[in-house]
């Protein structure tokens, strides 16, 4: 593991200048970290400001760069002013990576950063990921898949480095909390936001809110079911996600697991076509 943290180490010191994309989950946190480590002042780490990230996401990816000193902006990105991710097809994280990798590429070129990063990991390349041929297109570097990261070696190397988001839970944008084919707006991503919000007060920390219409649906990680499937639970399930307008709350009794809205694509469906090499 650590040879591979020093083999990150040197392919970054031949990077020179970078921007990292920055969404503050534990593998950009890393690698913003790691980039800050090897080259200081000549990194950027850059967060999208877009309503698909919640607000307190946000919050943390400032304290986060704040802490350790790291160079940081915000950018506005208007995925939502685009069809082709509104009407939510299973290609969505194309556009919504392609929307964030022209902003990045447009600011590299304006201040002088030849290069842009990102956090994908070795475990990352076998789920469909659309916003990967995104990468291609713009020709972002994977620096923790170069170096053979996975993600469980990722999070000890954040642990070791005193990173606070070595044991955060996976988190992907909230519009992924909506099915395909079910448009995505801001209005209902706010509504998943303000719910997942709500379960973190009631303590639990790996779950999802899905949006199925009048319907929601909550996964909530195994380890923690049992606090869910009590009475008091499900009314307190019920109170709060009524009061956002859903009409019937559900518990998906098969629990977390991650891209559970990926299990209705045919293989077929797996092979979308973007314009760019997979």
């Amino acid at each position: 593991m650590r040879e591979k943290e020093d083999k990150l180490f040197e392919s970054l010191r031949t990077i020179g200048r970078a921007i990292v994309a920055f969404s503050g989950g534990t593998d950009s946190a890393y690698l913003a970290w790691a980039a800050h480590h090897v080259l200081g002042s000549n990194v950027l780490a850059v967060t999208a400001d877009s309503a698909s990230l919640p607000a307190s996401h946000k919050r943390d990816a400032a304290r986060f760069v704040e802490r350790f000193g790291i160079a940081h902006e915000f950018i506005q990105t208007r995925e939502f002013d685009n069809p082709a991710y509104t009407q939510n097809n299973p290609d969505r994280c194309f556009h919504c990576k392609d929307e964030l990798f022209t902003r990045l590429d447009q600011l590299g070129r304006e201040r002088g950063f030849p290069h842009i990063l990102y956090g994908v990991n070795v475990d990352d390349l076998g789920d469909f990921r659309p916003g990967q041929n995104a990468a291609n297109k713009y020709q972002v570097a994977a620096p923790l898949v170069d170096a053979g990261l996975t993600k469980s070696e990722i999070r000890e190397l954040s642990r070791l480095a005193g990173l606070p988001t070595w044991d955060r839970p996976a988190s992907a944008c909230l519009s992924s909390r909506i099915p395909y084919g079910t448009p995505v707006t801001i209005e209902n991503v706010k509504t998943v936001e303000a719910g997942e919000e709500q379960m973190k007060a009631l303590g639990f920390r790996q779950f999802r809110v899905r949006f199925h219409g009048p319907v929601v649906r909550l996964e909530i990680a195994p380890e923690e079911m049992s606090r869910a499937l009590t009475a008091d639970m499900a009314r307190r399930f019920t109170a709060i996600f009524k009061t956002l307008g859903f009409q019937y709350v559900t518990l998906d009794l098969e629990g977390y697991r991650q891209g559970s809205l990926n299990e209705v694509l045919s293989p077929l469906n797996h092979g979308i076509d973007t314009g760019t090499r997979s």
